[in-house]
């Protein structure tokens, strides 16, 4: 048994995922959604299925699990995000939980065949897990970036009030970490002057319910090249996979 923590669940496309995966490699294997309120719940879900090996992790827990995990991986404590993890058990019933980040190579598998030109720097949109694993692909393909906030909390982040048309123009990549747009709120978008979008920019959104968000939709109006989040969650549940079936 596998699946995946978060709250609310409404907009997963993992389930389907692992299940086709699954029937395609004659495993009898489940994958399923548990939506838990708090991250405290924890504890009590993994006693109650005892047959749980692995789970993913989303919005709103990437950072609040750190403390239930046993280990951590390098990548995923230089992030401070976690959104793969692996259960062993020992013949005792007792259980080890061990966290990764698979977010920030399957972002970096997305976005690389965009790529046609170096880009200049990036924009951010969001602060939370998702945009710290965005942080961690861009660092490792080299290029610079910033984070836009409701506040500055720091020397890598700016405001949406000193976002202009200008800054906007400035920066060829621009990603939205946010949850703005995501169904069932699929009218919204993050508030920048899209005025500053070009034909030369690259605007991509982790969200992938739906298939093209409100972002994506001012972007593309731009003439920018648009991608969706799916191809970001089809490599990062892969790379679980091969943590979750690594003997």
């Amino acid at each position: 048994m596998y699946g995946l923590i978060g709250y609310p669940l409404g907009h997963s496309f993992s389930a389907g995922y692992f299940a086709r995966k699954f029937e395609r490699l004659g495993l009898d294997h489940t994958y399923s959604p548990f939506p838990i309120p708090n991250i405290s719940d924890l504890p009590t879900l993994l006693a109650e299925h005892g047959g749980l090996k692995g789970f993913n992790v989303t919005i709103p827990y990437k950072e609040p699990i750190i403390p239930f995990l046993d280990s951590i991986s390098d990548d995923a404590s230089r992030i401070g995000a976690v959104n793969t993890v692996r259960i062993e058990r020992n013949e005792r019933g007792e259980i080890k939980l061990h966290g990764y980040n698979t977010d920030w190579e399957g972002f970096m598998l997305s976005l690389s065949p965009l790529i046609g030109k170096p880009i200049s720097s990036a924009l951010i949109l969001g602060t939370g897990g998702g945009a710290k694993g965005v942080a961690h692909a861009l660092a490792s393909l080299g290029i610079p970036y910033k984070f836009v906030s409701r506040t500055n909390t720091g020397v890598d982040t700016i405001t949406y009030a000193e976002l202009t048309e200008k800054v906007i123009a400035a920066n060829s990549l621009i990603v939205n970490t946010t949850p703005l747009g995501m169904w069932p709120n699929i009218d919204t978008a993050p508030d920048i002057p899209y005025a500053g979008v070009t034909p030369e920019h690259i605007c991509m959104d982790i969200v992938y319910n739906p298939a093209v968000t409100k972002f994506m939709e001012l972007c593309a109006q731009r003439g920018a090249t648009v991608k969706n989040g799916l191809g970001m969650l089809h490599n990062q549940a892969e790379l679980a996979w091969k943590i979750w079936s690594a003997r």
